[in-house]
């Protein structure tokens, strides 16, 4: 078991997925995101919906945007819709996600 290069420590639950970042291969690299998890839409990957402010500066003001994100979920993690999880970067897992969701917290 490996930390993945992150300063989080590894679920305690075991996993045998290939794609998990602290008992598989993959690497981990690059953007650390956080947001809320809006759907499991398969058994392995999330949909993770940010919140951004974007400066519109014409009115000096700012926006709110939303930004959804398709990331990689590890049988070692748990996860369920509401809750707020910490995804990073890795390698093109299918042709929308290249994500993994490294940690979970509580609901939002």
């Amino acid at each position: 078991m490996s930390s993945a290069g992150l300063d989080m420590a590894p679920p305690k639950r075991g996993c045998e997925d290939v794609r998990c970042p602290f008992h598989g291969h993959l690497k981990v690299r690059g953007k650390v995101l956080v947001g809320t998890i809006v759907s499991l839409s398969n058994k392995q990957t999330v949909v993770i919906q940010r919140e951004l402010l974007h400066h519109v500066p014409k009115y000096n003001r700012y926006e709110r945007r939303r930004s959804k994100v398709h990331a990689h979920l590890p049988p070692c993690v748990e996860a369920k819709e509401g809750d707020i999880a910490t995804i990073a970067e890795c390698r093109p897992l299918t042709k929308t996600v290249s994500f993994v969701v490294v940690q979970t917290r509580g609901p939002a």
